[in-house]
């Protein structure tokens, strides 16, 4: 179905193209709001940036924990409607409300701009917790792919600040710029993903091959060291150029003293959460990760 969706795609494709695709699967795909959840757009705003969030949210007025959602798309595509299905599932099994990020994309926008956007709803979250019915000593940021990098960057950047994050989420995360690893031979062709694209769309995020290679803020697996940053959730796929990247933060993670919860998705691929309504190994998955916040958070 995915192949099929994209097998229009000319090979000098703008980005808006492909957006235009991803849009589509991602409508097409799209199912009624469950009973007792309600979506609301709103608007980030912090010091001179505005970034637009979509707040997904049981309906009620308790305080309850929140996860900021950074979605994939390798940081040229997606936006929070193209990843509902992630953010509403996780609302539905575990309470919590999700404040998902319409982060700006490259090539129009590159690094640092994301970046910088997700810092400033990070600041918002905690700045209108009461207003948002959030608990501020239960935030956590998370994401897939790209956003899983995004969400990582963003445990490093609050490491030190008031601003304490609970947890981090990260499903398949892209954490490094180093393309010679075993996985982006053996996982070179994908499916969803190739190696070729990774490079591309590393290109366009960060034009500047000497800000990639040492920014932790690009390539969170770089950062000198990776000390007291909140708990992780670190999900990976068998068949995934990401593969071992993913692997390795997981274990920088954990020898740097981090509490780690590392799903290897034996037999999945990239992007896998997009199939929850088709394979039972990838709802297992998405369960694994709902139990998970709900431990963080003991809800």
């Amino acid at each position: 179905m995915w192949r099929a969706a994209w097998s229009g795609l000319a090979p000098d494709a703008s980005a808006q193209d492909r957006r235009a695709i991803i849009d589509r699967i991602a409508a097409d795909a799209r199912q009624p709001l469950p009973a007792g959840i309600e979506s609301k757009v709103m608007v980030a705003r912090h010091g001179l940036r505005t970034v637009r969030v979509v707040v997904f949210r049981k309906i009620q007025n308790d305080p309850a924990p929140c996860l900021i959602y950074m979605h994939g798309g390798g940081f040229v595509q997606g936006s929070p409607e193209t990843h509902d299905e992630i953010a509403v599932g996780i609302v539905a099994k575990t309470g919590q409300t999700v404040v998902s990020v319409d982060y700006s994309l490259a090539p129009e926008r590159p690094f640092p701009a994301a970046v910088m956007d997700c810092e400033a709803v990070v600041y918002w979250v905690f700045e209108t917790a009461s207003d948002l019915a959030i608990r501020t000593d239960a935030v956590s940021v998370g994401g897939d792919s790209a956003g899983a990098n995004l969400a990582a960057v963003m445990a490093l950047v609050f490491r030190d600040r008031p601003q304490s994050l609970k947890g981090q989420l990260l499903f398949y995360p892209v954490v490094d710029t180093d393309l010679t690893r075993p996985s982006y031979t053996s996982n070179a062709n994908g499916p969803i993903i190739t190696t070729a694209a990774v490079q591309q769309t590393w290109a366009m995020y960060c034009s500047s091959e000497d800000v990639r290679n040492q920014s932790a803020l690009v390539a969170p697996l770089r950062a000198p060291n990776h000390h007291r940053l909140p708990p992780a959730f670190v999900a990976v796929a068998e068949n995934d150029p990401l593969l071992d990247e993913g692997l390795a933060y997981a274990d920088v993670l954990s020898r740097s003293g981090v509490p780690v919860k590392l799903q290897r998705g034996q037999g999945l691929i990239h992007g896998y959460l997009r199939a929850m309504q088709y394979s039972q190994a990838v709802r297992r998955e998405f369960d694994a990760a709902c139990n998970w916040l709900r431990q963080l958070y003991a809800v």
